[in-house]
């Protein structure tokens, strides 16, 4: 009886630490599913932060891309509108070529025009000269004609 006695007081004992052990092994599960809880909230936010991430990644290179795309378009249009310019500048610069040429061209012609109408125009003079200088001689001509005829009669 001693030994049932002492061998109950040892269950007892054995029961109340098992009680123990299974309030804290509650007590346990209880935290861990606390944490694995918490761990599973924490992961839900990560997967949230993780898809925004992704989201505002994808954004921004979307961003990137279209201020690429502008950049490209702005750049093409500078250089059209260079090319352009450049076109003007080489069309005006032989338009400025032709007309200088054109020019020199009119004042060569009117130079020859001047020296023509100048040989032309002393020509004539030499000619009205000579006409003169011959109708002065046969006036003479005439004149004595009829003095010699006016002698002979």
């Amino acid at each position: 009886q001693e030994e049932k006695k002492q061998l109950t007081l040892k269950v007892e004992e054995l029961e109340r630490k098992l009680e123990t052990t299974s309030a804290q092994n509650i007590e346990f599960l209880q935290v861990i599913a606390k944490r694995e809880e918490s761990i599973h909230q924490c992961q839900l936010r990560l997967e949230e932060k993780t898809r925004e991430c992704s989201s505002l990644a994808r954004q921004l290179e979307m961003a990137i891309d279209d201020a690429k795309k502008q950049v490209e378009q702005t750049r093409e249009r500078a250089i059209s509108r260079e090319r352009v310019a450049q076109s003007k500048l080489l069309d005006l610069e032989t338009q400025l070529s032709r007309t200088k040429t054109e020019l020199n061209q009119l004042r060569r012609s009117k130079e020859d025009a001047q020296r023509r109408y100048e040989s032309r125009l002393q020509d004539l003079k030499d000619r009205l000269e000579q006409s003169e200088s011959t109708n002065r001689s046969m006036q003479n001509y005439v004149q004595f004609l009829k003095s010699s005829y006016d002698n002979v009669f």
